[in-house]
């Protein structure tokens, strides 16, 4: 079986700054085997099927990494997107037209 890629990789934080990017169903695989027992709850068990569905065909792999996605948020371990800016302040110029 060949690995289904994702179209957007997943960024989730694994320690202590520490960004892995999850962007095919045998990385989503691994992940999830490795995360530890102790911090595994319901939408944990819902990532696992939806990788083991997406592995067999029979979800897409997007599905799936909806799913993956759900589970990251409420483990806490999903990697802060980058925020675009927003708004800019003016600068003063002088008469030259550079900012002083």
């Amino acid at each position: 079986m060949y690995d289904r890629m994702f179209f957007t990789p997943v960024a989730v934080s694994v320690g202590a700054g520490h960004k892995r990017m999850i962007a095919s169903l045998s990385d989503m695989h691994e992940l999830l085997t490795e995360f530890p027992p102790s911090r595994r709850r319901l939408s944990y068990g819902a990532a696992v099927k939806a990788c083991e569905a997406a592995r067999a065909g029979e979800i897409s792999a997007e599905a799936a990494r909806d799913a993956l996605i759900t589970f990251a948020v409420t483990a806490g371990v999903l990697w802060p997107a980058e925020q675009q800016i927003i708004s800019v302040k003016p600068v003063a110029r002088g008469y030259g037209g550079f900012a002083a």
